[in-house]
This record gives C-alpha cells, sequence and structure tokens, in this order.
C-alpha cells in the first residue's frame, strides 16, 4: 500500500463557485493514474466520509487526457459566511493525501 501524497504530482482544493469545493489530484506517468484509477478509492462512498458528506453529494470525474481525478463536494459552509475558515478553499485537500492504494 502506497499513500495517494507518495503517488500524485499534484493534489490541491479549491473553490467551485462559494458553494462548492473541488479537488484535483494530478500524476505524472500513465501507469501511476491507472493503478490509483483501478484501485477503487475513488468512489462517492469512500471520499463521502472523509469530508462528512453523503455519498450522494459526491462528484467524480476521471480526465484521462491530463491523468487527474477531480472530486466536487458542497462546502461545508457557503464562502464568506462567518463560519468560512478558507474563503479560497485552497487547504481542504489534506484528507486525501493519505488514502491507501494499492
Amino acid at each position: 500500500m502506497t499513500a495517494l501524497c507518495d503517488l500524485a504530482r499534484l493534489i490541491r482544493s479549491k473553490n467551485a463557485g462559494p458553494f462548492q469545493l473541488t479537488f484535483d489530484v494530478m500524476f505524472d506517468e500513465q501507469a501511476v493514474y491507472q493503478r490509483v484509477k483501478d484501485s477503487g478509492v475513488f468512489t462517492p462512498e469512500k471520499i463521502a466520509p472523509l469530508f462528512q458528506q453523503s455519498p450522494a453529494d459526491v462528484d467524480i470525474y476521471f480526465c484521462e487526457h491530463a491523468r487527474a481525478v477531480k472530486v466536487s463536494i458542497p462546502r461545508p459552509y457557503s464562502q464568506g459566511s462567518l463560519e468560512d475558515s478558507d474563503g479560497h478553499g485552497g487547504q481542504q485537500y489534506a484528507p486525501l493525501m493519505h488514502l491507501e492504494i494499492e
């Protein structure tokens, strides 16, 4: 097993509007991207608990041409609200870093 952060070139999070966050996981090599894709780790049922979401609210896209995985979830608080501690959404990716990939 290998942590996702040891396989990916980039793991980041950012706003996808005031009510959504998006996560990008990008890989240098096609074989590594395919290994992660085939691992079955990127499913709504496995990603949702990391962010206290319902699986129905998790969207996952595999971008073959970019060797990337994109995940979108609702923001826990709308951007700019008093409860929002990360207006740009740039610090929300940490739970993905230690996903174990076979």
